[in-house]
């Protein structure tokens, strides 16, 4: 029995209106398409899309076209939309498929865009071929395809550091979007006492290569550099606006003279990254571009107080804030073994330029020079630390003895004024130890020689300076060496009177040199040069050596003066063909054959 008998003659009937319009709307699906979307006309420099569309299919192995006068910046971006829709009782439906490249036109002309290809079905479809003119850009193109191209500026107007859409390649780098600055931690400070500088790159735009062409220069300071490792971590604001900053140096200077000390300006080569923006459909893209630039860093100076005087007769140089202690080793002292008296002066300031104070020790004592060791950090704006002074001192006789008190005095900048700390007297127990005198010891003592005793053999001499012929030739030597010199420059200057001896006897020195250039023209590639030289130093000669001008000076002329200095035949047509062929390949490179490094040496010989 059929399934209609069960259905009402309503319910058939509308079935059967369904079935008919299902039918319809599958028949109404068109073929499928590939086609080509482009502006018609865009500025030189500016950025224009291609878009290539398939509708009412998918497809796959997309090929993009060859485009000649443009460069490729983006793609191909792949979208794909489907759309269906009831109007009066009929359906209708679409799908599309857009594959979009992004260009920039290189220069005025014309840029043509080849066939794109994709396969539907098994069936490779292609679209047509476009020219798209370019034309300057100070001209409007009427195409709203590229404004639409530009992305939106920033709410917070001008370039931001951390917004790539207000870094665009479009825009110059400005003097204040990154610069170097040098920043000193105090105006004005005393000599020797210690003022931080401090090097920053402030920038809006990351930077690829930082490279110093000229470091700032320090003169009258002493440098104590601080270690670090430059980084783009940190975030500053600076005249209102904000920057990724790196700190470059950082060093404590400690001036050596008083007035106003400059740290001059240094010159830095950057590479910055700027991005080509661009809207697509599924966004703003960027780009990175990179710019050289050249940048300067400011100047500072600092002005340097004199340290007041008068100044205390035990201050050697420190300035800052210190305490002194003393210890001696070993503890139980023999005579002829080495000790150690020591100084621990700690402190802040600059301890690490601290010389070693004088302490008097006991005449008894052998003494050699101090050795002073440093231990300091280079921390919070001065160095801080200690420095340890050893005197080394081997007693020569048992018995007590005193190293007498002594004073080490500095400069306070804090409170501006020297002080001085006392440095107590030490007591000594020598106990008798194994050994005998060093010889340090003895030399040092032998303050009073003996009497010598006996005839000393003593005679009076009456000479006078003048008997002796010594004296006389002395006083002649000058003068004979001053007439020498008269008959030498008398000659030179006859000599040089002479313009054709002067010519003859330079004529092979001048050619050498034009040799010499000859050889650094062939070896830089410079043929023309080379050959230009190389008849420069053969008419040159030839003129120097026949006095011949060189206006006057022809290869008939040259020939007939050689044959008047006896010259053979051979070396006549040797000379004129050498003349010949110099000239050849310099007018006519093209068609020499000869090597230049053979016409040289024949030249020279």
């Amino acid at each position: 029995m059929s399934i209609l008998k069960f259905i009402s003659g309503e319910t058939r009937v509308r079935w059967c209106l369904m079935a008919w319009l299902t039918l319809i709307s599958v028949g109404a699906w068109a073929a499928p398409s590939f086609t080509v979307e482009a502006p018609r006309r865009v500025n030189q420099g500016a950025k224009f899309k291609v878009c290539f569309v398939l509708r009412d299919s998918e497809g796959e192995n997309f090929t993009p076209p060859q485009v000649s006068g443009a460069d490729k910046i983006y793609g191909p971006g792949i979208s794909t939309s489907y759309s269906q829709s009831w109007v009066n009782g009929k359906s209708s439906s679409s799908s599309s498929q857009e594959f979009t490249m992004i260009y920039k036109a290189l220069h005025t002309g014309k840029v043509t865009v080849g066939a794109a290809s994709i396969v539907v079905d098994g069936k490779r479809l292609s679209t047509k071929p476009l020219t798209i003119e370019v034309v300057d850009s100070d001209k409007p193109v009427g195409n709203q395809q590229q404004q639409q191209s530009s992305p939106a500026p920033s709410p917070r107007g001008g370039v931001q550091f951390d917004d790539p859409l207000t870094q665009g390649d479009e825009k110059a780098v400005g003097a204040n979007d990154i610069f170097v600055r040098i920043e000193m931690s105090k105006p004005r400070v005393y000599e020797q006492q210690a003022v931080v500088c401090t090097i920053k790159l402030y920038t809006k735009y990351q930077v690829s290569q930082f490279l110093p062409t000229l470091q700032p220069s320090f003169d009258g300071f002493l440098i104590e550099e601080i270690p670090m490792q430059p980084s783009l971590n940190n975030v500053e604001t600076y005249n209102g606006q904000q920057y990724m900053v790196a700190v470059l140096k950082k060093c404590i200077l400690y001036p050596q003279q008083s007035g106003n000390l400059t740290i001059t300006s240094g010159n830095y080569d950057v590479s910055v990254v700027q991005y080509e923006n661009y809207r697509t459909l599924f966004g703003t893209l960027s780009n990175p571009v990179e710019k050289e630039l050249k940048v300067s860093s400011n100047s500072a100076t600092v002005n340097i107080l004199p340290l007041p005087e008068p100044k205390p007769a035990t201050f050697t140089g420190a300035v800052g804030n210190f305490t002194v202690t003393t210890a001696v080793k070993p503890a139980q002292l023999k005579t002829y073994q080495a000790a150690t008296y020591t100084l621990n002066i700690t402190g802040k300031g600059n301890i690490k330029y601290i010389k070693a104070p004088e302490v008097q020790f006991p005449k008894e004592m052998d003494v050699y020079d101090p050795k002073i060791e440093t231990h300091v950090n280079p921390g919070g704006g001065d160095m801080s630390g200690t420095v340890k002074i050893d005197y080394t001192f081997i007693p020569q006789f048992a018995g007590d003895f005193t190293i007498p008190a002594s004073e080490f005095s500095f400069f306070n900048p804090e409170t501006g004024q020297y002080e001085t700390v006392q440095i107590p007297e030490r007591k000594l127990h020598i106990a008798k130890g194994e050994g005998t005198p060093s010889n340090h010891y003895r030399l040092r003592n032998l303050d009073i020689r003996h009497i010598h005793k006996g005839d000393l053999d003593l005679s009076a001499i009456h000479a006078f300076m003048v008997d002796s012929p010594i004296y006389w030739l002395a006083l002649a030597l000058p003068l004979l060496a001053l007439a020498g010199l008269v008959v030498y420059f008398r000659k030179r200057l006859r000599e040089r009177a002479d313009v054709k001896h002067m010519r003859l006897k330079q004529a092979n020195k001048v050619a050498r040199k034009r040799l010499k250039r000859a050889s650094a023209f062939l070896d830089s590639g410079d043929r023309n040069g080379f050959y230009s030289e190389l008849l420069t130093a053969l008419w040159g000669y030839l003129s120097d050596k026949l006095d011949i001008p060189v206006s006057e000076l022809s290869k008939d002329n040259i020939q007939t003066e050689l044959a008047a200095y006896g010259v053979g035949e051979d070396l006549q047509t040797e000379t004129l063909d050498l003349l010949d062929r110099c000239e050849f390949a310099q007018y006519a490179p093209e068609l020499s054959s000869d090597d230049p490094a053979a016409m040289r040496d024949r030249t020279a010989t």
